[in-house]
């Protein structure tokens, strides 16, 4: 049987570090006030000739140096994102031309904080079926530049950065067991930027005297959703494989807030030393939390050969969604 194999990760942030004491000097808030509420004590943030494509070459670079296969081996490239460089072309065309892999059809998709758990599900199918043997999977964002710096209530969330994965055909029983993506767009005005699209282009007056190139959420509307979902799809990932809580080697969810997390983790019925947590490091960082955390926890040995891994995510759209793998 044919799997798709996850064989190489990779990870990039920005050097710039951002404290909660920064942003005491800048927003009404405090670190007791910012930890209590989120868990977050910094976050990275990109600089001046830092892009999103940045950070998503050098992740892709460093998982596909794991993963020992030259660039020009890949048949696809997925990123997910929902700061490209460009609204058009993808960013992931950009990538591609950076890293030398001229045979791999590139496309970005936007499914916001879940858009690498998309990006994973796109990329097992095509080679479950046979039509592609190597892809590569990255999540990357530089939410600062959509961040308004003047809101308390978002600007202490949300970090940039990038992660990527490399996924091979593989024959045996390790690999992606099942994904399972999900959506629910009746909730989209909750987590969203209303401008710069077609409705509110970014050259328009109202845009500008707006601000509606900002980030805007509902916090509490969120939490409430994003508990539920992800344990919805947790169980989905678990109940499709004949498998329980019980089971899971390492649960790596989106880093979103320290409180999503603990809800969700207690849902499942999981002791913290199962559940990876780098939140408190880089913040929100959106696409990219999962699969940098996914590579931290491999390149510190977290993940060993036949452990059950479980990746779940919840994002804007609301979009949200699982892997199970066996390393």
């Amino acid at each position: 049987m044919v799997r798709a194999r996850i064989t190489g990760t990779g990870s990039a942030l920005p050097a710039k570090i951002l404290t909660n004491a920064d942003l005491e000097r800048m927003v009404e808030t405090s670190d007791d006030w910012i930890t209590a509420r989120t868990g977050i004590k910094q976050r990275r943030i990109a600089v001046e000739g830092e892009f999103t494509s940045t950070f998503a070459v050098e992740a892709s670079r460093r998982a596909l140096d794991m993963a020992g296969i030259r660039p020009d081996e890949l048949d696809l490239i997925i990123l997910g994102t929902v700061t490209p460089d460009f609204p058009f072309p993808a960013t992931a065309c950009i990538i591609q031309n950076e890293i030398g892999a001229v045979n791999a059809a590139a496309f970005d998709i936007s499914a916001a904080c879940s858009g690498f758990i998309y990006g994973l599900s796109i990329a097992e199918k095509y080679i479950c079926s046979g039509i592609a043997r190597k892809a590569l999977v990255i999540g990357a964002e530089v939410l600062s530049r959509i961040v308004d710096w003047s809101d308390r209530n978002t600007c202490i969330l949300f970090g940039d950065g990038s992660g990527a994965a490399v996924v091979e055909a593989s024959e045996g029983d390790a690999g992606i067991l099942s994904t399972h993506i999900y959506s629910n767009g009746s909730f989209w005005e909750t987590l969203y930027q209303p401008g710069c699209g077609s409705r509110n282009p970014a050259s328009s007056k109202r845009t500008i005297d707006e601000r509606l190139f900002f980030i805007r959420m509902e916090g509490n509307d969120v939490f409430k959703h994003a508990v539920r979902a992800m344990e919805e799809s947790a169980f989905a990932a678990l109940t499709a494989n004949g498998l329980s809580p019980s089971d899971i080697s390492l649960f790596i969810p989106h880093q979103a807030n320290r409180r999503i997390i603990d809800a969700a983790s207690k849902r499942l019925g999981l002791t913290e030393d199962k559940v990876f947590v780098n939140l408190h490091n880089y913040g929100n960082t959106s696409s990219a939390s999962i699969p940098i955390a996914l590579d931290e926890a491999n390149r510190a040995g977290r993940l060993k050969t036949g452990d059950i891994v479980l990746l779940d995510s919840f994002g804007g759209g609301f979009t949200f969604g699982s892997a199970l793998l066996r390393w």
